[in-house]
């Protein structure tokens, strides 16, 4: 998640400066086409060529709209991971007590269960994290060289544990038990796991009577919700804005700069002698604006994807985590993630 107010010129170049080599190196050749092979004869009315622009300018428009409901949609989840995370440890802490059990159980036996379900619903944060940054086909990482080594450098310079994940690896085995994390990691879907495990824990509590009925059934409640945050999650990660969508808008401002200096070179030639050379900074820089809107739309449309436009889910983690641990009584707690560049992952 971006955190500074704006982007200044050395953000701005660094994410899009590229762009202006190969659009000057087209609008220039074009020119000089014009200005000295006769390629005037091709020049383009500019009536159909602005037809053109606001189809591009609405069709780009709409992407960007639907890539922003899907960032928004994540960051909402994620806000209701937050708030049942919160209603579960409050409930694990005050609703598992010995007033019903036939056992005898002292307050620190009561104590290690309530850290046991509270600590494994943690790993269960970090489970669900590292899952949804696995790499899809149809993200960054996985394009051409250059897509996915760009994207790569991106999150090492702005992220903390998001290329090999290690900060998830290290946090999980902190949460499960050895027996435990041994079995879960090897699981196809462990964030799923981990939340079955917690509902057959609390039945072993139910039948030791250390929960009765409603507790047991408003304990599960709250598991089925994670459930439901985590399939939503999912569906995000795994369905990508359809790729009709995603692609064609692309092609759409690619075909639009390549027909651009044939329209803009004409009239600026109606400038004077040297009115045409003018036309070379304008076309760059209108060729320039509807490349930033595709690559603006194209950055947000993957909300999990480990980029500095995502949902920050490794800084709500450690919220959570630390929310968690001081309803249990700790003191000693890691530090908030500090953004990194101007980026909080």
């Amino acid at each position: 998640m971006l955190v500074n107010k704006h982007f200044n010129a050395k953000n701005l170049f660094e994410f899009t400066g590229h762009h202006f080599i190969w659009l000057t190196i087209w609008m220039t050749s074009v020119t000089i086409g014009y200005q000295y092979t006769g390629l005037e004869k091709y020049e383009i009315p500019w009536l159909p060529l602005s037809i053109i622009a606001t189809a591009v300018a609405f069709y780009v428009g709409f992407k960007n709209n639907s890539a922003y409901d899907r960032m928004w949609e994540a960051r909402k989840i994620w806000g209701a991971i937050v708030n049942s995370s919160r209603a579960w440890g409050s409930a694990v802490k005050s609703f598992v007590d010995s007033n019903y059990s036939d056992e005898d159980i002292t307050d620190e036996q009561l104590f290690q269960i309530k850290k046991k379900l509270i600590y494994r619903h943690i790993g269960w944060l970090y489970a669900l994290r590292s899952q949804l940054l696995i790499i899809t086909p149809w993200e960054h990482a996985s394009q051409g060289f250059l897509v996915s080594s760009k994207a790569k450098r991106y999150k090492e310079f702005f992220g903390l544990g998001l290329v090999k994940d290690e900060i998830t690896e290290t946090e999980l085995h902190l949460f499960l038990p050895e027996e435990e994390y041994e079995r879960m990691i090897n699981y196809k879907n462990t964030a799923t796991q981990i939340i079955d495990q917690q509902s057959q824990d609390l039945a072993e509590l139910r039948s030791k009577n250390l929960i009765n009925d409603f507790r047991h059934i408003k304990l599960q409640e709250i598991l089925n919700d994670f459930y439901d945050h985590q399939g939503k999650c999912e569906r995000i990660k795994k369905f990508p804005l359809p790729r009709q969508y995603g692609s064609i808008g692309a092609i759409f401002v690619g075909i639009f700069i390549f027909l651009l200096p044939f329209g803009m070179v004409s009239e600026f030639a109606k400038l004077g002698e040297y009115g045409i050379w003018a036309s070379i900074p304008f076309t760059v820089l209108v060729g320039w604006i509807y490349i930033v809107m595709e690559i603006v739309g194209d950055y947000t449309e993957n909300p999990f994807e480990g980029l500095a436009n995502d949902v920050p889910m490794l800084s709500l983690c450690r919220v959570i985590e630390n929310d968690l641990r001081e309803m249990l009584g700790e003191t000693k707690l890691p530090e908030d993630i500090k953004a990194k560049n101007g980026v909080l992952m």
